[in-house]
């Protein structure tokens, strides 16, 4: 095939020419010679704009650290450097209350409230998996997990001969019902005792041993039913938007052991699904991005697939289809049987090889993500305009929902805004069918969060908060101020209360509710679900309308906390109190002048610090890996991603510099960890040891990350982890 020739003679890599040509524009009405010179043009207006933006955040972070070694050993004064921050322009004036002013927007989003999935776009079956994860089976969330084991004591219980744990399936069936008289209480008596269900006219009647019967305190809850209302097959109940589905085992085929004969219970689980183009994918050429790109193609298409041996048996995974009930009114009762997916693209800071410009410049990125994305995610709204019942649809308002990471500030929100209506002009679409969901996980964005809202208010259907991102560039962004607290002190401080607070009163501020989510971060230990169920239900509590969770049992599970709270309830009682203060923000987590740390600590510290990185930073750089569970010093598994990296690296950086530690006591430790982390992962095929060995790529990618951090743009480790898996790709 010719290569695109445009104006400027730009140079589009061969296989990504292919993909576009090929694979999607034959799904569009786009002829492909203007597409590549709409492409060109787009590029050579904004990636100098793109790049100015680096360059300023280049120029502050100086600026910042200049004002730091200037005012060293002195008592640290808020209002100073509060007033030297707005002289700067890090800082912005806020301007007059407004709301936004967002349409077209999925009930997933506006009007309900559950957990959000993030997963790799790169890995088809995770992302199979998070997309299917819609609906999830609470018996096998409580059965699967320790949150049954934990509580009851029944960890070590003993199996029958196929294997399974009777006892633990007998307290999983009770705690089910707990969890439905808790939420679809009955008029009288238990859903523990209840033998038979049925469905007379509109009303759910429950049967007891006695003959008695009773109906649901609240009857409106059964919104709809399958099979014979007299013995259904699955009866469908509703609370705070959120269904749940009880299905029965009528003829004894599965070997139900209910009373009642219920065979599972069905959660609707994962509401939206983040499919990730960023921290937990590693994409570091035109080969890696063009998987990725054509991953989201067939999630928009409906026709990806993935295929895997699971028990000795091939299996193949594919999209489940929308789920149909009939409503009381004898009418279809159809239900999304998928997660909303909305696509996160990368930040403004790297350049990819799909494209160069006439100066042999590579393209940013984020702009290229936006259009490939969008011009995938528009495919979806052909099926919104004639929608079939046996398509796979995603949005049904319309809507193409961008992630976009790694903001700094206003100025980065506006640029992404005009980059999306650049797209849309490009691509034929109506103004805003694009939505940007605003990452609030660095320093300048969380200081200027309204005034970044502002910029996108016909846009925005997302703010977030992400603690370990927003932990990294805090660190980063204040590296000279002094040396930061072990990162479990970090925690307890008062600007990461504030920081959360403030998003929420922010976002309540701006209207969000009923066309945007406010997000709360991850739950970043995905075996620890029994802790899940008793911390994570702060988020709702908190008035996020979702949180993310690391799995599709972890989504199950999470759901059941937006049956027991009523989020926008609790958004009407919080919204009129006192903002979160900004000094609180302003403050540094440093260690006091009155505090310190013991050598035991310190060596304590630099151990979690450095076991946790070559952890993850050998998959990423050996085999590809961006986001997976690795195990921490305590061999707890703890899902990992750039953000976590960023702290680790960044942590290690700031104790360097301000002499806590020194460069030799930090090798000595990376070559214990070492020994630590290649034990860990003995039984990996393929794995490449560190220990003692003078050519792993992978422990000097880490090593440079620690010793050269205070460097990287504003901490970022995607500069050197694309570097040196770029180096082990050209060597295999």
């Amino acid at each position: 095939m010719n290569m695109p020739q445009a104006k400027n003679n730009s140079v589009i890599h061969p296989g990504f020419c292919n993909f576009i040509n090929e694979e999607v524009l034959p799904l569009h009405a786009i002829e492909p010679t203007k597409f590549w010179r709409d492409l060109e043009q787009l590029v050579a207006d904004l990636s100098p704009v793109n790049r100015q933006l680096l360059a300023t955040r280049d120029l502050m972070q100086q600026q910042i650290d200049q004002w730091h070694l200037d005012h060293k050993d002195q008592d640290m004064d808020i209002k100073a450097y509060e007033a030297f921050l707005r002289e700067i322009g890090y800082l912005v004036k806020e301007e007059d209350d407004f709301t936004i002013t967002t349409t077209n927007v999925d009930d997933e989003i506006a009007s309900l409230a559950g957990p959000q999935l993030v997963v790799p776009v790169k890995n088809a079956r995770f992302a199979l998996n998070a997309a299917n994860a819609r609906w999830g089976s609470l018996y096998d969330a409580f059965y699967g997990t320790d949150v049954i084991a934990k509580a009851a004591g029944l960890e070590t219980a003993a199996l029958d001969n196929k294997g399974y744990n009777p006892a633990r399936g007998e307290a999983v069936i009770a705690k089910a019902k707990d969890f439905l008289d808790e939420v679809f209480p009955l008029e009288s008596g238990s859903h523990q005792d209840v033998i038979s269900y049925m469905v007379y006219y509109r009303h759910l009647l429950a049967f007891f041993q006695d003959g008695s019967q009773t109906g649901l305190q609240q009857p409106c809850q059964l919104v709809a039913v399958n099979g014979q209302r007299s013995e259904p097959e699955a009866i469908l109940l509703k609370n705070n938007g959120l269904h749940v589905e009880i299905q029965f085992d009528r003829n004894g085929k599965n070997g139900t052991k209910d009373q009642a004969n219920i065979n599972d219970i069905l959660i609707e689980s994962a509401l939206s699904t983040i499919m990730d183009c960023e921290d937990s994918v590693a994409a570091v050429d035109a080969e890696d991005k063009i998987e990725v790109y054509r991953n989201w193609l067939g999630l928009m298409q409906g026709s990806l697939e993935a295929s895997f041996r699971k028990n000795g048996q091939m299996q193949t995974r594919r999209m489940n289809p929308d789920r149909i009930f009939t409503g009381l009114d004898n009418e279809e009762y159809r239900l999304h049987g998928r997660s909303l997916l909305l696509v996160r693209n990368v930040g403004h800071l790297m350049e990819c090889d799909l494209m160069q410009d006439e100066l042999g410049n590579f393209v940013p990125e984020g702009i290229m993500d936006a259009v490939v994305t969008t011009l995938i995610g528009a495919l979806d709204l052909q099926r919104a305009e004639s929608p079939c019942s046996n398509r796979v649809q995603n949005s049904r308002t319309g809507s193409v929902y961008i992630v976009k990471p790694k903001m700094h500030g206003p100025e980065e929100v506006a640029f992404s805004c005009e980059l999306f209506s650049r797209v849309e002009q490009m691509l034929g679409l109506p103004e805003n069918t694009i939505k940007i969901g605003i990452m609030d996980e660095e320093r300048r964005t969380t200081l200027n969060l309204k005034e970044c809202i502002r910029q996108a208010k016909s846009r925005v259907f997302f703010i977030n908060t992400g603690f370990l991102d927003r932990t990294g560039d805090e660190i980063h962004t204040s590296m000279q101020a002094g040396a930061f607290l072990p990162k479990d002190q970090i925690k307890t401080q008062p600007w990461i209360q504030a920081y959360e607070n403030r998003n929420v009163d922010i976002g309540l501020q701006c209207g969000l509710p009923g066309k945007a989510q406010i997000g709360k971060g991850m739950w970043a230990m995905p075996d620890e679900m029994a802790d899940m169920m008793t911390a994570k239900i702060a988020h709702p509590k908190a008035g996020a309308n979702t949180a993310w969770v690391p799995s599709p049992t972890a989504a199950t599970l999470h759901a059941l906390h937006y049956h027991q709270v009523n989020v926008f309830e609790v958004q009407d009682r919080i919204k009129h109190r006192p903002q979160a203060s900004l000094t609180d923000l302003l403050t540094i987590p440093t260690i006091p002048g009155n505090l310190t740390l013991s050598q035991q600590v310190i060596e304590r510290e630099i151990e979690n610090n450095v076991q946790g990185l070559l952890g993850y930073v050998v998959r990423w750089i050996e085999a590809g890996i961006g986001c997976s569970k690795v195990p921490d010093i305590n061999n707890v598994g703890l899902m990992e991603d750039r953000a976590t990296l960023r702290i680790s690296s960044q942590h290690l950086a700031n104790w360097l510099l301000h002499g806590l530690c020194s460069k030799e006591q930090i090798d000595e430790v990376m070559q214990r960890m070492a020994r630590v982390v290649d034990e860990q992962n003995r039984a990996t095929e393929g794995y490449r040891p560190m220990e003692k060995n003078a050519k792993s790529v992978a422990f000097k990618a880490a090593q440079d990350l620690i010793f050269n951090g205070v460097i990287q743009p504003n901490g970022y480790t995607e500069p050197l982890l694309h570097a040196y898996r770029v180096q082990v790709k050209e060597t295999r």
